[in-house]
């Protein structure tokens, strides 16, 4: 017996505070699972890692330097077999924070 492919959705987050990315998370996964589709995730993802380094002076000290970094926060959500309902909650229920970026894309099967 083949199991016949079916639809889904990824949804791919993005930010610098990881908190705030936890918090948006679950809050898409309670939005999934009230109109009864199946979740798997919050999945993190490595974080990016930028280092930059500075001198503190442009003239003298030139070995006196500041390093800084930017990390960034990665999650994935994969919702399957999403219904009519669950894409509607989607796109009225959620309300993003600042600096919280979101990829949504639909995996599905054509036959």
């Amino acid at each position: 017996m083949a199991k016949k492919p079916s639809e889904r959705i990824r949804i791919r987050m993005e930010g610098y505070d990881h908190e705030i990315l936890d918090r948006t998370a679950a809050e898409i996964v309670q939005v999934a699972q009230n109109t009864q589709a199946e979740v798997h995730g919050p999945i993190p993802l490595p974080t990016r890692i930028e280092r930059y380094t500075v001198l503190r002076s442009p003239h003298i000290d030139r070995k006196s330097r500041e390093q800084f970094e930017i990390r960034t926060h990665k999650r994935v959500i994969d919702i399957l077999q999403p219904t009519a309902k669950t894409i509607e909650a989607l796109n009225k229920g959620l309300s993003l924070p600042p600096g919280v970026d979101i990829k949504i894309r639909v995996i599905g099967a054509k036959g």
